[in-house]
């Protein structure tokens, strides 16, 4: 019976793999024409990342905090507490910047997105447009995905200046780091590979959490279960495929 369960649990797995291959394709092709309304373009873009610019900004300076307060207890340990600087911003920039904003971005503009399009396939919104002869791709799923693709890298980078900064709060005005010291080593340090790798991060994962978003939204059961179930399946699968792409992209970098 476990097995069964299990086999079940795999083939459920291939079938929605293959049906986001088969969706983004179609996706790309409808990319370009909803590149021909930039006044959509920028309201999606307003939708996934202004309304989610409060929460990481939170988070990033919460984060910049704690992670300033760990790095200096562990390089105290080794009379290194002037690194403290290059210690976060590398930590920001290749990590925890794209990936706990990437986190963010699912669990709120994604399932924004997913509950949004959803909502239109209950409503019949959806199968109206395809009477009518319009195609809900070019005009509901492909403007909301180029939101979201570009709103992440925005927010990441907002993400790391403001942890940055948080940082810099705990490392210099509490725990007594020199500021001169913290901001010198950390410009000497940080490279513009650092900077590119964060912005690939980031960019990759905008394009895996708008897609997974769409798809579920676009493909959910015309009911109040189907949508709810398809919020569900955004924020699991935008968190898992994240951290997977993430170890895959700091393998390929380093």
């Amino acid at each position: 019976m476990r097995t069964a369960n299990h086999s079940l649990f795999l083939l459920e797995g291939l079938r929605r793999l293959g049906s986001v291959a088969i969706f983004l394709p179609q996706l790309l092709a409808q990319s370009l024409g909803a590149l021909a309304r930039p006044g959509l373009l920028v309201k999606q873009i307003y939708n996934a990342g202004a309304r989610s610019l409060i929460i990481v900004m939170l988070s990033g300076l919460f984060v910049g905090m704690v992670l300033a307060l760990q790095g200096y207890e562990l390089l105290q340990r080794f009379g290194s507490e002037e690194a403290l600087g290059i210690a976060a911003a590398l930590g920001l920039l290749r990590e925890l910047g794209p990936v706990v904003t990437a986190l963010l971005f699912a669990g709120r503009a994604g399932t924004a997105l997913t509950s949004e399009i959803g909502l239109m396939r209950a409503t019949d919104q959806l199968t109206a447009m395809e009477i009518m002869a319009v195609d809900p791709l070019r005009y509901v799923a492909a403007p909301r995905f180029l939101g979201g693709v570009i709103a992440m890298p925005l927010l990441a980078a907002i993400f790391s200046v403001i942890g940055l900064y948080g940082a810099q709060l705990v490392g210099v005005q509490l725990m007594g780091v020199d500021k001169g010291a913290f901001w010198s080593q950390t410009q000497g340090a940080v490279g513009l590979h650092d900077v590119s790798e964060g912005l690939v991060k980031s960019v990759v994962f905008g394009v895996a959490c708008s897609l997974i978003a769409v798809h579920e939204g676009y493909h959910a059961e015309p009911t109040a279960e189907g949508v709810a179930l398809a919020t569900t399946r955004t924020v699991v699968a935008s968190s898992v495929v994240t951290l997977l792409l993430d170890y895959v992209l700091t393998a390929v970098f380093l």
